[in-house]
């Protein structure tokens, strides 16, 4: 199979798959509309030439603020045709996020999405010396009066359709080469400021080529829902794949509308974080607690049919009971397909799950109800997978086998060293923190400790900056303590505490609307969220809940006493990252008056 450079990627397939379907996309009223190979390839041409035009030069860091579009797609091939390099920024990022991108990428020209984007990006522009336009995606968008530089996207492409500009893009394209600088994906910085991560267009090539080893089920046929940002590695990675294989990438644009979006696509593949499996898991468990008696065993028995049929021995390589054979036919054409049905995923033939820790619980019951999901590890320093699930001989409660051409080992303090062709070049402008991530040999210090098994599966364990020594000179690892109990229907959040302390606590952050349910079931009288979550018979029913939960830690590792709070974990207040992973440093310091009085005797 031929590796072509992304920027001649779809002008490629477009050769090839001509009047086919390359992505769907959703109209101003809400519709699916399909666009073609050919219409994608003209659509970029012409993007490139527009950029030619406007003076965007080879190496020239062109930025991107918006949601997911199809806009979005055209303009990151555009710019790769131009042997430019995109710099993604996530539509939810602040005017001080942008700023600091922009200055530290010295991004020139700037796309960006809705209203919210432009109105940030505008006040970055106002004082900033590098910024200097704003191509505007949405026509519905309404320019500052002040506004003399931004032009709408489509008025924008219009001014490169001359020679001249056709040209000196077709020049660039016979230029294109494999070591280019294809994006600077900023991390989201957990701790400390964020750090651009350069990828070049032979870390995305290796990137397909061990997917294409490792995922042998999928082809053009396939139908994928693009729903992460597409700042996100997980995501690009994965839609730049698809699109290599030929495969139609339906694009949802707003987040929120993933419940109606997936039902009217069903697509086949879907990469998602496990979030999206949590809310499955927990909506079907909830129906079941309400149904009749006899739909409960069935079910019950239907899970226990399937767990036996796809982990007991498909997934072993042996061969079910012909009995076995006879019911898990019978249960994926009849409940499995309706769950399934529901949800809108009755076309899945696999989902990639990766970004955060994956309940052992839920992995299992998805796998068993014929949810085949793809669990694998990964980092934007590795252009997404280092790590994934085979298709058949995983083992749950690892992160898959490692992926092919690609070394693993364990270093120091138990932390995951990689090396190979998807490793990223480096940090944008920070050579020091760049030397200090990579060994002297070569691999790269992921961050993340965990273990090898013989059958070279990665095992995770923690963020290494994130366990926990106890003031008793106990390790204790937060994300997987979170894990578990987040799999509580009335939880939501969780914040281990317990660094330096005498024992863990946490805060958590319930589902309100599912324990406001409770509470009325129960006669609990309650007036606003606050007396509902500080009422103590709430505190116990809850407290109960979390010790059963966590009967398989050691008791040093357990919850001791945790408080309940009102408001949940926000990006807008820097208490999660734009990948919604915890800011532990940020929690610890607005709720330090909370967790003092947890540890008050």
């Amino acid at each position: 199979m031929t590796y072509y450079h992304l920027g001649e990627l779809v002008h490629q397939q477009a050769k090839k798959l001509n009047r086919k379907t390359a992505l769907k996309y959703q109209d101003v009223e809400g519709e699916w509309v399909d666009m073609t190979w050919d219409y994608f390839s003209d659509r970029i041409m012409k993007t490139s030439q527009a950029m030619a035009e406007l003076g965007v030069m080879p190496d020239d860091n062109v930025g991107v603020y918006s949601q997911n579009m199809a806009k979005y797609l055209v303009t990151d091939f555009a710019a790769y045709a131009n042997k430019a390099v995109m710099v993604p920024m996530y539509a939810t990022s602040s005017p001080e996020q942008v700023s600091y991108i922009v200055t530290d990428a010295h991004v020139k020209l700037l796309f960006v999405g809705e209203q919210f984007q432009y109105n940030n990006a505008f006040k970055v522009q106002q004082s900033s010396d590098v910024l200097q336009r704003l191509i505007v995606f949405d026509q519905e968008v309404v320019l500052h009066p002040e506004d003399e530089t931004s032009v709408y996207f489509d008025d924008f492409i219009a001014s490169g359709d001359n020679s001249k500009s056709q040209a000196l893009v077709k020049a660039r394209l016979r230029l294109l080469r494999d070591d280019d600088l294809a994006a600077i994906i900023y991390t989201s910085g957990t701790t400390g400021e964020p750090k651009g991560v350069m990828l070049t267009h032979a870390n995305f090539h290796k990137a397909f080529r061990i997917h294409d080893e490792r995922l042998t089920q999928f082809s053009e046929k396939d139908l994928s829902m693009c729903f992460l940002p597409l700042t996100h590695i997980f995501e690009k990675a994965w839609t730049y794949y698809c699109l290599f294989k030929g495969a139609t990438v339906a694009v949802n644009k707003e987040p929120s509308k993933i419940r109606e979006t997936i039902k009217e696509v069903r697509p086949t593949v879907m990469s998602n974080v496990p979030r999206f499996w949590e809310k499955v898991y927990e909506g079907v468990k909830e129906t079941m607690e309400t149904a009749p008696r006899p739909l409960k065993w069935l079910f019950a028995d239907a899970v226990k049919t399937g767990r036996r049929h796809s982990l007991e021995h498909v997934n072993k390589g042996k061969r079910p009971p012909l009995g076995n054979r006879l019911k898990f036919f019978l249960y994926k054409h009849t409940l499995f397909y309706l769950v399934k049905r529901v949800v809108g995923i009755d076309r899945g033939s696999f989902f990639p799950v990766a970004g955060a820790p994956l309940s052992d619980t839920i992995n299992e019951f998805m796998q068993s109800i014929d949810v085949h999901i793809i669990y694998g590890y990964g980092l934007t320093e590795t252009t997404a997978t280092v790590s994934c699930f085979l298709d058949k001989g995983f083992r749950i409660g690892t992160v898959g086998k490692v992926m092919p051409d690609t070394e693993v080992k364990i270093g120091e303090n138990n932390e995951i060293l990689v090396r190979g062709g998807t490793v990223m070049k480096g940090y944008y402008n920070k050579p020091e923190a760049t030397q200090e991530v990579f060994t002297e040999d070569g691999f790269f210090k992921t961050g993340d400790a965990g273990y090898l098994t013989e059958e070279n599966e990665i095992i995770l364990t923690e963020r290494i900056k994130d366990l926990y020594k106890t003031s008793n000179g106990k390790y204790i690892a937060p994300q997987a303590i979170e894990t578990r109990i987040g799999e509580d229907k009335y939880i939501d959040q969780v914040a281990v505490i317990g660094d330096q302390r005498k024992f863990v606590s946490a805060l958590i952050v319930p589902n309100y609307d599912a324990l406001a349910a409770y509470a009325r079931e129960q006669g609990i009288l309650f007036s606003s969220v606050k007396e509902l979550v500080e009422n103590q018979m709430i505190h116990d029913f809850l407290f109960g809940r979390i010790e059963l939960l966590q009967s398989q830690f050691t008791n040093y590792e357990k919850i001791k006493r945790f408080a309940l709070l009102p408001e949940p974990f926000r990006m807008e207040a820097g208490e999660l990252t734009n990948t919604l992973k915890l800011r532990r440093k940020v929690v610890l310091e607005k709720y330090a008056d909370i967790i003092d009085r947890l540890y008050h005797d």
